[in-house]
């Protein structure tokens, strides 16, 4: 299954905003974007970048696409099923890449980052209803309990997630039991508090629609 192996921090600075992608270090003094907050090259600071209004919604797309950890195949697949779907395509879009299994698993605060709650999917940690998912890409729906496996629940990684998880803010349509390492989803994600980057999805919808 492919997936980016690259440095993560340059994606920041590439799309010249903050997208989390290295956990709690992205909230000290060490994040890189914070004190190289230029786009990555060999002119460095001194490049002037100007977007044609085709380069501002590839960026957007591009940006939306690193926040989730997805690729341009998949990441085309959830807009057709988004534009398919009744509503505010945009929106439905965002609603769609938050429901993912890996994502859920990060907001809950069982980890760090999506990344990080990918590989806990992929490596059997996980369980939807009780029973044993491996799929990062899985769809929760309303009234899906996701919760770590219990053998999994003494891994220090894990237990560090659950405490910090106070400062990446709990999401509202997810109720989380720390005692038993559970989450239910109540409601489908709300679209104003999806992400802490600031995202401007009709650009997406836009670039798909030219």
């Amino acid at each position: 299954m492919a997936r980016y192996i690259g440095p993560v921090c340059k994606l920041c600075r590439r799309e010249q905003a903050k997208l989390f992608l290295k956990g709690d270090r992205c909230y000290t003094d060490k994040c890189s974007y914070e004190r190289r907050n230029h786009p990555p090259g060999q002119h460095g600071p001194n490049s002037r970048i100007k977007f044609s209004e085709y380069g501002l919604r590839l960026r957007e797309k591009q940006k939306v696409r690193r926040v989730y950890g997805v690729l341009e195949r998949q990441f085309r697949k959830y807009f057709a099923e988004a534009d398919r779907t009744k509503g505010v395509t945009g929106e439905n879009l965002l609603s769609l890449l938050e429901r993912r299994l890996d994502g859920v698993i990060y907001r809950l605060g069982f980890a760090s980052t999506r990344a990080e709650g990918r590989q806990l999917v992929l490596h059997c940690h996980v369980l939807v209803n009780g029973k044993r998912v491996n799929v990062p890409s899985y769809m929760v729906k309303v009234g899906d309990k996701v919760s770590i496996r219990e053998k999994s629940r003494e891994i220090p990684r894990i237990k560090e997630s659950v405490t910090g998880a106070e400062r990446r803010g709990q999401s509202t349509w997810l109720e989380l039991d720390k005692a038993s390492f559970t989450g239910t989803v109540k409601s489908l994600p709300v679209r104003e508090e999806n992400n802490a980057v600031a995202i401007k999805e009709q650009l997406i919808v836009e670039f798909y629609s030219r």
